[in-house]
C-alpha cells in the first residue's frame, strides 16, 4: 500500500488539508485543475497535530479556519475607492483557447480496426477449417470412387471374357 502524506492549501480563510499518496492524488481531491505545487500554494505537512486528523481519513479534505473571526478581519486591506478606468488603459481580454480535440473519433477508429481484424482471422479460421473438410471429404470421395472403378473394370474384363468365349463358341 502507498504511504500517505498530509497535504495542505489555503482556500478562502481555511486550511485544506488531505491525507493522500501523492501530489496529484491530493490535488484531485482538492478538485484543483492547476499544479497548485508548482506555484507554492500547497505544501507537505510533517506537524504532527496536523496530520492526525487527515491520515485518519486518507483522501478526505479536512477544513481548519485560519486564525479567529477577528484576526482575519484586522488582516484584510483597508477598503479604499474604486475608480473605473477609461477605456482606453484596459486591456483586451484574450480569447479563450479552443478545447483540446475529442479522441473518442480516433479511438472508435482503432476499436474498429481491432474489431474488424478480429473477424477477419475468425473468418480465415472457419475458412481453413472449411478448407481441411473438403480436403478430407475429396480424399474418401476419390478412394471409394477408385474401388468402385476397380470393382467395374473387373466386372467389364469378367463380361468381355464371358462375350469372347461365347463369340468363341458359336463360331465353331
Amino acid at each position: 500500500m502507498a504511504t500517505m502524506k498530509v497535504y495542505r492549501t489555503a482556500i478562502g480563510f481555511h486550511d485544506a488539508y488531505v491525507a493522500a499518496p501523492s501530489q496529484k492524488a491530493a490535488l484531485r481531491a482538492w478538485g484543483s485543475d492547476h499544479d497548485l505545487f508548482a506555484r507554492k500554494a500547497a505544501e507537505v505537512v510533517t506537524d504532527p497535530a496536523l496530520t492526525a486528523e487527515p491520515l485518519a481519513s486518507p483522501g478526505k479534505v479536512i477544513k481548519r479556519l485560519r486564525g479567529t473571526e477577528a484576526e482575519q478581519i484586522a488582516a484584510l486591506p483597508p477598503d479604499r475607492p474604486r475608480r473605473a478606468r477609461p477605456a482606453s488603459d484596459r486591456k483586451p481580454s484574450k480569447p479563450k483557447p479552443e478545447p483540446r480535440p475529442s479522441r473518442k473519433p480516433l479511438e472508435d477508429a482503432e476499436q474498429a480496426v481491432a474489431d474488424a481484424e478480429r473477424d477477419f482471422a475468425k473468418a480465415r479460421a472457419e475458412l481453413s477449417a472449411r478448407e481441411a473438410a473438403l480436403a478430407r471429404e475429396r480424399r474418401a470421395m476419390e478412394r471409394d470412387q477408385a474401388r468402385r472403378l476397380d470393382a467395374l473394370n473387373r466386372a467389364r474384363e469378367q463380361a468381355d471374357r464371358a462375350y469372347r468365349d461365347a463369340l468363341s463358341d458359336w463360331r465353331g
